[in-house]
């Protein structure tokens, strides 16, 4: 299958129009016409139909799409790493959940960093999903992740659990019936025991998806929020946020490694022993 014509595919589904495809990949419009015929006859299915609209996928194309993402993505991949300086001797690619870097993500990433120099490192921030996602696809070579769905070739490592403690900005504040309260998603065990410690509580007026999102949010607005202590040490100590004494709480993140590239890291048992040995 030619690369340039999924290219070409994606340019298309990304700008909606042909014309507007061969503007990006600075081709004729007879040329994009050509490869998405040429995508099409080699799959034997039509992928783009013209519209008023502009172009919209068929179903097929719809199904093509994540595997074309998917292959071009590992081609760049394959095109950086074939490329690595003759004093590098390979690559990790890492995927990390936005509000587990702090911490874990970061410890992870310096230890390879400063004990194994001749290891080129990619950090990529997702979800969940996509932390999935990117490891089954070969996008990323092990996750930090709250939410493992191992498949065969991957090997699940627990984390120490993150101690959820309840901050503010204010050093009085109240533990029930705080207007300026904020709720942050933190899995769905916390969000049971949450609601029972405060059952007699109200909902919050604001609800954040990520921690980093929720201690932003309070320290430029004021507020109070349940956080990973971990990712709110240096506000603990300069007194910008106070610890409140109520209810806590824990949550369990986990790294996930595929075992068909670990093989080739002989530290990396020293790197994860590290990481899961020592707490904030």
């Amino acid at each position: 299958m030619n690369l340039t014509a999924l290219q070409t595919f994606l340019a298309i589904v990304e700008t909606g129009s042909l014309v507007r495809a061969s503007d990006r990949l600075n081709v004729t419009q007879s040329t994009v016409t050509a490869r998405l015929k040429s995508l099409e006859d080699e799959i034997g299915q039509v992928l783009i139909t013209r519209q008023k609209s502009g172009a919209v996928m068929t179903a097929a194309g719809g199904r093509l799409k994540r595997y074309a993402e998917t292959m071009m993505d590992l081609w760049r991949q394959a095109q950086q790493e074939t490329s690595l300086p003759n004093d590098l001797s390979g690559m990790c690619n890492i995927g990390c959940h936005t509000d587990l870097w702090f911490g874990f993500g970061q410890r992870i990433f310096d230890n390879i960093r400063v004990t194994q120099p001749s290891v080129a490192l990619s950090i990529w921030q997702g979800s969940a999903g996509e932390l999935s996602s990117w490891l089954r696809d070969g996008l990323v070579d092990m996750t930090i992740t709250y939410q493992p769905t191992p498949t065969g070739n991957q090997s699940v490592h627990a984390l120490p659990l993150d101690r959820l403690i309840l901050v503010s900005t204010e050093p009085d504040t109240p533990t029930h019936f705080n207007p300026d309260y904020v709720f942050v998603e933190s899995g769905e065990e916390f969000g049971r025991e949450h609601a029972a410690a405060y059952a007699d509580a109200g909902t919050a007026r604001l609800t954040f998806g990520t921690a980093t999102l929720g201690l932003a949010h309070i320290l430029t607005h004021g507020g109070s929020a349940y956080l990973p202590e971990r990712i709110c040490q240096k506000e603990l100590k300069d007194q910008s946020l106070f610890h409140v004494k109520a209810p806590e709480f824990s949550r369990r993140s986990f790294v996930v490694v595929n075992e068909n590239e670990a093989v080739r890291w002989p530290w990396l048992a020293n790197a994860l022993s590290e990481l899961t040995r020592n707490s904030v």
